[in-house]
């Protein structure tokens, strides 16, 4: 004890008073929490729409350069099968990207949003192809143990169960009333 008082007791009000001004700081950050979380709760279609948009964007913005796209080749090999090689390599990824900017932007820009959602279905169904074309690309033990390529298809998964929560929310905007 230094003048008579416990080294202590400061302590005990200063932390009193950190704790008390850390719980005003948590309460206005739930607060801030609470209101990200109803934005994000009204426009959970349209985060739905652009993420899914920007995949497409982007992974189909790398079929126009060789070689950077890693699905580069089964995409080709999986067109080749499809076409029954009657379309040059070249020419087929270079439908494919268009196929897929195109509905990356038109998901972003919210515009022709029922007619994108079934062009992005049609392909993600296409890109199942190679599980049945490919199985030893696909597989390391059919029909359970993938490959990281498998695992890259079946992902697509997802995507089609957002998809379908997409064309679900467009036709209940669109029913006639």
């Amino acid at each position: 004890m230094m003048g008579g008082r416990p080294k202590g007791i400061y302590f005990w009000p200063a932390a009193a008073k950190a704790y008390l001004l850390f719980i005003v700081k948590f309460m206005k950050s739930m607060s801030l929490l609470s209101g990200l979380s109803a934005l994000i709760y009204a426009n959970t279609i349209k985060i739905l729409r652009w993420a899914i948009g920007i995949n497409y964007l982007w992974f189909g913005a790398l079929k126009f350069f060789h070689g950077l796209s890693p699905a580069e080749h089964l995409a080709k090999d999986t067109i080749r099968v499809i076409t029954f090689g009657l379309i040059p390599d070249e020419v087929n990824l270079a439908l494919l990207a268009i196929w897929e900017v195109a509905i990356g932007l038109l998901f972003i820009s919210g515009r022709f949003v029922r007619f994108t959602a079934l062009a992005a279905v049609v392909h993600m169904l296409f890109t199942f192809l190679p599980l049945f074309f490919f199985p030893e690309v696909s597989f390391s033990q059919a029909p359970y143990a993938f490959t990281i390529v498998g695992q890259y298809i079946v992902k697509n998964l997802v995507f089609l169960g957002a998809l379908a929560v997409i064309l679900k929310d467009y036709k209940t905007q669109h029913q006639p009333s």
